[in-house]
């Protein structure tokens, strides 16, 4: 009983920070007119590689998903997460991916329809675990799977 309680808390607390009002400096310079250099920009793929884009989103039943959830790419691809509703990030964390290397860094908060976050793909072959920071409790989970 006491862990539920703890872990309600906390996904309480990422939905209220999701939810502050903040916004990523791409939603700041938009604002002012001004174009920002954000990590994880527009790129484009190696000779050969493709774009596969993944639209983040909370439907209208209140569901928070990642559409497709399992991604299939290789080396040179580019994963675009594009936000299509809500407030929503992929995250790949190093402890939910032991001993893989290279993962991506934290990416910003998507607040904005139409936001888009790309990430190479750079990393070896294996299955890399992604999820939404405010979401994860509530099921917003995917796999990269990365073919050699």
């Amino acid at each position: 009983m006491r862990y539920q309680r703890l872990m309600l808390l906390a996904g309480t607390t990422l939905v209220l920070g999701a939810c502050s009002g903040d916004q990523p400096k791409s939603a700041q310079a938009a604002e002012s007119g001004t174009a920002a250099v954000v990590p994880g920009g527009p790129m484009a793929p190696d000779a050969g590689g493709k774009i596969i884009t993944v639209e983040m989103e909370t439907d209208a039943e209140g569901n928070n998903v990642f559409r497709p959830a399992t991604i299939d790419a290789r080396k040179g691809d580019v994963i675009r997460y594009t936000l299509v509703a809500g407030v929503h990030n992929a995250h790949f964390l190093p402890d939910s991916n032991p001993s893989l290397k290279g993962l991506p860094h934290e990416e910003p908060l998507l607040q904005l329809p139409g936001q888009t976050h790309d990430v190479k793909v750079t990393f070896a072959p294996g299955t890399y675990y992604f999820h939404c920071d405010p979401h994860a409790l509530l099921g917003m989970k995917g796999h990269l799977v990365v073919k050699p």
